[in-house]
C-alpha cells in the first residue's frame, strides 16, 4: 500500500499556501528528501524541501501572485526560498547533472522527476510526496527506507565520484538512520574503499562538517568502525583510533549525558585534528582542553574548579573510557563541588607584603593546599600559612 503522510508539518495551512501557490500556476510541488525520508521513519523534520517543474522565475512570480515573500538564496542552483507565515520552503526546479568533478556538478533543468531523483545520492532520500502527502517512489527506495537499508542510487561507484563527500555521507546517514544489526551495503563499502583518493580533492570544512555531524549522531561507534575498515577514517583523519568511541557512547548514556561531537572527537585522537578538519578556533580550543586534561593529573575537583561542570563530566567520561572504569557519580560529585568552589584569597589579601612572583607563587601554592582539602580551607586559615 502507497504511504501517505499526515504529519502537522504537512498539513501545516502556511505549507498548504505555498503548495497552493505553485499548482495554481500549473506546476507541480513536491516535498522531497530530509522532509518525506524523516516522516516516514518517525524522526522529526527540521527543513521543508520543495521539488518543482516550475523553473526559479516562475516560482517566485508565482509567489509573489500568492503574497508569499520569495528570497533567491541559490537561483543559479535553482533553488529559491519561499517564506510563508516565518516557515521557510526550499523549492527547488527538478534538475539532472551534466557534468561533475567529484566535488561539484554542473546542472541543467529538468522536467521530469525521474531525472531530479537519480541525481541524489541514497534511495531513502530520493522519496517524494504530494501536497496531500502521497508518497511517491521512483526509483524503488521506499523498501529501503523501511528496512533502513542506507544505499546509493543505482551504481555506488558512479554516486561516488560525483560527489566524494557522499563516502563520508554514507557513514554519516547510517549513524543516523541505518539499521547496525543489519550491517552494512557490501557495494557501498566496497565502492568508498576503492575510491579513497577523492577524498583528497575535498575542502577540510566539508570533511570537518560531515564528521561532526557523523559524530553526533545517537551512537556513531558501528559507522566510525565500518569507516575505518574501508580506510576512509584514517583518509581523512590521520592517526585516529575508534576503539574507545563505543565505551564512550556507553559511558555517555550512564551519564546521562547528550551526544557531544567535540567529546567524541577527543576520544578519537589523531594528528592535528583541528587543522585536519578545519575546526573553529572555539571548537580547537575545546578539543585541547579536553584531551590536555583527560590525560593529566587533576583530580575531578580541581578539573570542576578549572573547567566547570560541563567540561569536567566530558573529561571524567573520557577518563573513564581510556581506563575501561564504569562511570563515576561520586566524582562528578566532586567536580560539581569544584564548580561551585570561589577561592577564598584575593591578591589584595597578600599584598603589600608580597608582590610580582613571589605573589604569584604564595597564591599558587595556597590555591593548591585550598583544591588539596576539597575547597574546605577558609580564606582565614590559608592566609596563616604565608
Amino acid at each position: 500500500m502507497t504511504p501517505r503522510i499526515t504529519d502537522a508539518w504537512l498539513t501545516e495551512p502556511a505549507t498548504q499556501a505555498v503548495c497552493a501557490a505553485l499548482e495554481a500556476g500549473g506546476a507541480r510541488a513536491l516535498f522531497v528528501g530530509g522532509c518525506v525520508r524523516n516522516a516516514l521513519l518517525g524522526v522529526a523534520v527540521s527543513d521543508i524541501d520543495i521539488a518543482t517543474d516550475a523553473r526559479p522565475e516562475r516560482v517566485i512570480e508565482l509567489a509573489r501572485a500568492a503574497n508569499i515573500r520569495a528570497v533567491p538564496t541559490g537561483i543559479a542552483h535553482g533553488t529559491v526560498t519561499l517564506v510563508n507565515r516565518g516557515i521557510a520552503h526550499e523549492v527547488t526546479t527538478f534538475r539532472r547533472d551534466v557534468r561533475t568533478d567529484g566535488r561539484r556538478a554542473v546542472i541543467a533543468f529538468a522536467e521530469r522527476i525521474e531525472d531530479d531523483a537519480a541525481r541524489r545520492d541514497f534511495t531513502m532520500n530520493a522519496l517524494y510526496a504530494r501536497p496531500d502527502g502521497t508518497v511517491l517512489d521512483p526509483l524503488g527506495g521506499l523498501p529501503d527506507m523501511r528496512a533502513r537499508r542506507v544505499r546509493f542510487i543505482r551504481d555506488a561507484t558512479d554516486r561516488i565520484r560525483e560527489d566524494y563527500l557522499r563516502s563520508l555521507r554514507y557513514f554519516r546517514f547510517h549513524a543516523w538512520y541505518g539499521d547496525p544489526e543489519a550491517g552494512f551495503d557490501p557495494d557501498a563499502l566496497g565502492a568508498i574503499a576503492a575510491n579513497l583518493d577523492g577524498l583528497a580533492a575535498l575542502s577540510r570544512e566539508r570533511i570537518g562538517a560531515e564528521m561532526l555531524k557523523l559524530l553526533a549522531a545517537p551512537d556513531p561507534a558501528p559507522s566510525v568502525a565500518a569507516m575505518r575498515s574501508t580506510g576512509a577514517l584514517g583518509k581523512v583523519l590521520p592517526g585516529a583510533d575508534d576503539r574507545l568511541l563505543g565505551p564512550l557512547v556507553h559511558l555517555e548514556g550512564q551519564a546521562g549525558a547528550a551526544p557531544d561531537p567535540l567529546r567524541r572527537l577527543a576520544c578519537l585522537g589523531g594528528v592535528d585534528m583541528a587543522e585536519a578538519l578545519r575546526l573553529s578556533r572555539a571548537q580547537a580550543r575545546a578539543l585541547d582542553e579536553m584531551r590536555d586534561a583527560a590525560g593529566n593529573t587533576a583530580g575531578p575537583g580541581e578539573l570542576g574548579f578549572r573547567l566547570g561542570a560541563a567540561r569536567a563530566r566530558d573529561v571524567l567520561l573520557l577518563r573513564a573510557a581510556m581506563l575501561g572504569a564504569p562511570w563515576d557519580t561520586g566524582a562528578m560529585a566532586a567536580a560539581e563541588r569544584g564548580a561551585r568552589a570561589v577561592f577564598p584569597v584575593d591578591p589584595a589579601d597578600l599584598m603589600p607584603r608580597l608582590q610580582g612572583a613571589a605573589l604569584g607563587a604564595a597564591l599558587s601554592r595556597l590555591e593548591r593546599d585550598w583544591i588539596a582539602s576539597d575547597f574546605a580551607l577558609t580564606g582565614a586559615e590559608l592566609l596563616k600559612r604565608v
